[in-house]
């Protein structure tokens, strides 16, 4: 077993790291210079609010594409393509002078940053030792975590101290590291496949694009009734399967969801992530209105379990190589479970303290669970297959995000009202949530259950 990470290895992920950062960083850092954006531009927020909206649509519709193009033309190659687009586009946002082109060129950043999210961990592979590989998903993790977490609060200082040109100047210099990282470190592609099995298939991308970009508009109501938006996505999802069943070169290959460990740890990073977001989503409004709280207090707490995750998830990388992804993975959503059933019965009689030590239970769990189940899915995909199986886990999680924002907001918002009382919608809706955790982990178990029957 390999004792010492090579030196070089060592400056690949770190490069793969930053790589992970960034467009993490990006996907909230925007969100609290809206209202600056929407005075210099005199425009109202439901225009502003595309600086956002396009920025993720771009990453979600695109994300399980990119993966794959990386299998098919280099995943080294698409990577640094994919970094050049992001630091590009950060350079022409913050030169932008107009709303309509700061919202083109923040497509163009997520489009960049699809490609940077499916490759990072799918390059885990081949840059890092495979007794490793745990602890590099696991900083990756922490990379992940630690971009969303600071977006926010550096979106905030930048915007009062330089103007909100700076919150998208910011990652120009950091995407020209990633380049000369990534292009001294990462080992070469292999040699290009000419069979049909390494061609791309730009239909299936197309018609993969527009079921999820549908979904999330309805989920996000960016544009359009839900209902139709609903409709679409329905139709667009048939018409992409029926097409891939016919397809020479698939996108996604219908057998590799036959199996049920990769089904099952897609169908759990959905559930976890609609859970995480619900955090997110609610935390704000528990804090003000429930406990009374001030924008910089409630600041300061909600930042706590992104913090946790951060910090668990290099150890949890560590017990991952050292126990092995099955047990961990169990482990973190048990975890999971017994903070959202705080949250849903006694945290609210302990106040700020009680919330606290309930949501970093949550995710701490979730950082156990999420670099556990991504090390399963990733070393488990065949390596012509990782980036897809990459980018395809990459777009679960996001769709996952996506209806945690809008189904467990909306359950809140109900319970609130229906019972008058912040605090009661709060416990409804962590109740909800426990409950689909326990789901993700019977899901799981039956997974592994089936594969110890199969060895």
């Amino acid at each position: 077993m390999t004792k010492t990470m090579p030196m070089t290895a060592r400056w690949a992920l770190g490069g793969l790291s930053l790589a992970m950062l960034m467009p993490s960083l990006d996907t909230s850092i925007a969100n609290t210079a809206l209202p600056a954006l929407s005075a210099a531009f005199a425009a109202p927020f439901p225009q502003v609010q595309w600086v956002v909206l396009s920025y993720l649509l771009a990453v979600t519709c695109l994300i399980a594409g990119a993966g794959r193009l990386g299998d098919v033309a280099g995943r080294r190659r698409v990577l640094l393509a994919g970094t050049a687009l992001f630091t590009a586009a950060s350079l022409v946002c913050s030169l932008a002078s107009t709303l309509w082109v700061l919202i083109a060129a923040r497509a163009a950043q997520g489009a960049g940053a699809a490609a940077m999210m499916a490759l990072t961990t799918a390059l885990v592979g081949s840059a890092v030792p495979a007794d490793r590989a745990g602890r590099a998903i696991g900083l990756l993790g922490t990379m992940s975590a630690a971009g969303t977490a600071l977006g926010p609060s550096l979106g905030g200082l930048l915007t009062a101290a330089f103007g909100w040109r700076a919150i998208f100047l910011v990652t120009v210099p950091l995407g020209l590291l990633v380049l000369g990282v990534a292009w001294r470190t990462l080992p070469a592609d292999p040699p290009r496949e000419r069979d049909g099995q390494a061609a791309l298939d730009p239909v299936g991308i197309l018609l993969l694009a527009l079921p999820v970009g549908a979904y999330a508009l309805a989920m996000t109501g960016g544009a359009g009734p839900a209902p139709a938006l609903l409709a679409v996505a329905a139709v667009g999802a048939v018409l992409f399967v029926r097409a891939q069943a016919h397809s020479p070169a698939p996108l996604l290959h219908v057998a590799l969801f036959r199996g049920r460990a990769l089904g099952a740890g897609l169908a759990a990073t959905l559930l976890v992530s609609a859970v995480v977001m619900a955090t997110l989503v609610i935390g704000p409004f528990y804090l003000s209105q429930g406990l009374g709280l001030d924008a910089a207090h409630a600041g300061l707490v909600l930042s706590a379990g992104p913090l946790a995750a951060a910090v668990a998830s290099v150890p949890a990388g560590r017990v991952v190589d050292r126990w092995g992804s099955g047990r961990v993975t169990v482990a973190g959503l048990g975890g999971m479970v017994v903070g959202l059933s705080a949250l849903s019965t006694v945290a609210a009689g302990f106040g700020v303290a009680g919330y606290m030590a309930a949501i970093v239970t949550v995710t701490i769990g979730y950082a156990f669970f999420q670099v556990a189940n991504n090390t399963a899915i990733v070393t488990g995909a065949p390596d012509g297959r990782r980036g897809a199986v990459s980018g395809v886990l990459s777009l679960s999680r996001n769709l996952g995000l996506v209806t945690g924002a809008s189904v467990m907001g909306s359950l809140f918002a109900a319970a609130s009202a229906a019972l008058g009382d912040v605090a009661g919608g709060m416990r409804v809706t962590f109740a909800a949530a426990a409950v689909l955790i326990l789901v993700a982990l019977a899901v799981i178990g039956h997974a592994q259950a089936a594969a110890r029957r199969m060895a």
